[in-house]
Formats: C-alpha cells, sequence, structure tokens
C-alpha cells in the first residue's frame, strides 16, 4: 500500500525524499537526464520551506519515498483567485503502472481547493505521452481561450 503525504520540508526524511526523488528524474532522460547540482541539493528544502506558496506531495511505499509531486501557487487574474501549477511529477519506475500519480494528483488537487484555487495548470513535454494519458485521465487538457487562437504553448527564457 503506498501512503499519499504532504511534505514538511523541515521534516529530515521528507527533505531528503524531495531532493532524491527530484534528483531521480533530473537524471531521467524525460528531466533532462542530468543530476542536481550540489548547490540544489543543499539548498532546494530550505528553499521551498520559505515560500509558503510552495508545496510537495510525497508517496511512500512503507519507508520508501517512491513518488513526488511539486508545486507552486500562482494567481489567476481572470478569475482574481489563486492557482496551483504542478511542476514536478516524479513516480520511480518500480511504482509506475499503480495510479501513484492519480493519487498524489487527488491530494494536489485537496490542498488546491483548500487554497482556493480555480484551477491546476501543469507542462508536460509533447514526446512523454504515458504522463501525458495520466494527465488526461484526470481532467487535464490542452488551455485555449477562443479555439481560433488555438492552444497556448508554454515558453521558457533562461536567465
Amino acid at each position: 500500500m503506498v501512503d499519499i503525504v504532504m511534505a514538511d520540508y523541515r521534516n529530515p526524511m521528507h527533505a531528503r525524499a524531495v531532493v532524491d526523488l527530484l534528483d531521480a528524474y533530473a537524471c531521467d532522460p524525460a528531466g533532462g537526464g542530468s543530476p542536481l547540482s550540489a548547490d540544489v541539493i543543499a539548498e532546494l528544502p530550505k528553499a521551498l520551506a520559505a515560500r509558503p506558496q510552495a508545496f510537495s506531495v510525497l508517496a511512500y511505499d512503507g519507508e520508501q519515498p517512491v513518488g513526488l509531486i511539486n508545486c507552486i501557487e500562482g494567481f489567476s487574474t481572470f478569475a482574481c483567485k489563486p492557482l496551483v501549477n504542478v511542476h514536478d511529477v516524479v513516480v520511480l519506475a518500480s511504482h509506475r503502472g499503480q495510479r501513484v500519480t492519480q493519487r498524489m494528483l487527488a491530494r494536489v488537487e485537496d490542498e488546491a481547493r483548500s487554497r482556493g484555487a480555480c484551477k491546476l495548470t501543469l507542462e508536460v513535454l509533447s514526446g512523454n505521452q504515458s504522463a501525458l494519458r495520466a494527465y488526461e485521465r484526470e481532467g487535464f487538457a490542452n488551455y485555449q481561450l477562443d479555439p481560433a487562437f488555438g492552444s497556448a504553448m508554454f515558453l521558457q527564457k533562461k536567465l
């Protein structure tokens, strides 16, 4: 049985789980294929704890952390309400296909509702078909206002 919990960044076991799972994701080709830097590993839990708009959900199989979702609260100006961006989703290969993502997303949705959020957002690489199917099963869809203008695209500019 996999347990789903809200992470406490000040709890050393949770902090280690967040870093280890995020590093596993970063090392995977879907996460870029490179490990986290030593600075990120050392500072991430403290940096997240300093941001009340950040929260994470962890999945444990017994004592073993097997899943992570990192979220950042934003704001929808059109709705004048918070929104929650699902920023990172990680499930170890050993637990994929067991609906761990579904259960973690349900906990994220509960937290988002408790914060008064109007929606959840996330990004997914177009080639990650298994993740895309999982998100679609949970009600996520391409974002658009007027179909004539097409779907939203996620862009970045590194600083």
